[in-house]
């Protein structure tokens, strides 16, 4: 296929553990047939409304797959306007610019619009009650995102990569400096590798820019299967790299944060395993996977 007759996505937020694995993928041959573009703030400031329409436009961009995002949780008590920009009006933008263009749009979204209080897994179709100020700007994204007709919202939990800051390389930094580390373990929820989501999240594009599949004004979840606490995930990353640290279980209220957390996000994936015919691998199995990628 000649580069001009090649379908255009863009991925923004590249410097983050998605983004990276993203742009890892697209250099496969998989996705020979696709240009990528890839940008961080440098090259795209999503919150610059003027400079994201005249991208989209310039680039021939038909799909963009939305990683940039305000990630500091308890930050984002403290500096709301940054975080409701970013979260929160900068999808909105995107939307715009992709309805004047026509191009697909793919946001990702947080188990964190969820309070927690539900004994079993959140469905798409639960209503959403945040307990931080994360949660509230990153729902206001996914409210912008799904007023366009063209526009997607993948919510995910607990996102880890070998990439970036993230609780898994917290994790290995942590045990190798310290003796003994205090984990709570009365948060329970689903990690997820960031390179399984960047699959299914190519796997949406390809099928909306092919015909195959109409994602439009659609919310899934996805996770890795399986429900763990931060401790059970702690432990399985000590155990699996043989890192001689003491993990022990401590409660949420011995480490008091600005920013509360849901005590339970698992996530149900009934609706996306369905859409995309997909084999979703346990936690465990994808953090291996991940630890391979350190030899």
């Amino acid at each position: 296929m000649a580069e001009n007759n090649k379908k255009t996505i863009l991925v923004t937020g590249v410097q983050g553990q998605l983004g990276q694995e993203l742009q890892g993928l697209s250099y496969t041959h998989l996705y020979r047939n696709y240009r990528f573009l890839h940008t961080g703030i440098d090259k795209l400031d999503i919150t610059d409304a003027g400079r994201v329409k005249e991208y989209i436009a310039g680039n021939g961009v038909d799909c963009i797959i939305n990683c940039a995002a305000f990630t500091d949780v308890n930050k984002a008590e403290t500096e709301r306007e940054t975080a409701m920009l970013v979260n929160g009006r900068a999808p909105g933008m995107l939307a715009r610019a992709c309805a004047e263009s026509g191009a697909w749009l793919v946001h990702i979204g947080t188990d964190y619009v969820f309070d927690g209080q539900k004994p079993t897994p959140y469905r798409e179709g639960d209503i959403p009650a945040p307990v931080s100020f994360y949660g509230a700007s990153k729902l206001e994204g996914e409210k912008a995102v799904l007023e366009y007709e063209r526009g997607t919202v993948v919510r995910t939990s607990w996102l880890y990569s070998t990439y970036g800051h993230n609780f898994f390389n917290t994790i290995m930094r942590l045990t190798s400096e310290k003796d003994e580390l205090n984990v709570v373990y009365d948060q329970a929820g689903t990690p997820t590798y960031a390179r399984d989501l960047a699959r299914v999240l190519l796997s949406i594009v390809v099928n909306s820019l092919s015909g195959n599949g109409n994602y439009g004004k659609e919310l899934f979840h996805y996770s890795n299967e399986g429900i763990c606490s931060w401790y059970d995930f702690a432990f399985e990353i000590v155990m699996l790299t043989g890192r001689h640290c003491k993990v022990r279980p401590v409660e949420t209220e011995h480490f008091p944060m600005p920013a509360r957390r849901p005590h339970y996000s698992v996530m149900n994936k009934a609706k996306i395993r369905s859409w995309l015919s997909l084999d979703i691998p346990h936690w465990k199995e994808s953090l291996r996977n991940c630890i391979s990628q350190l030899d």
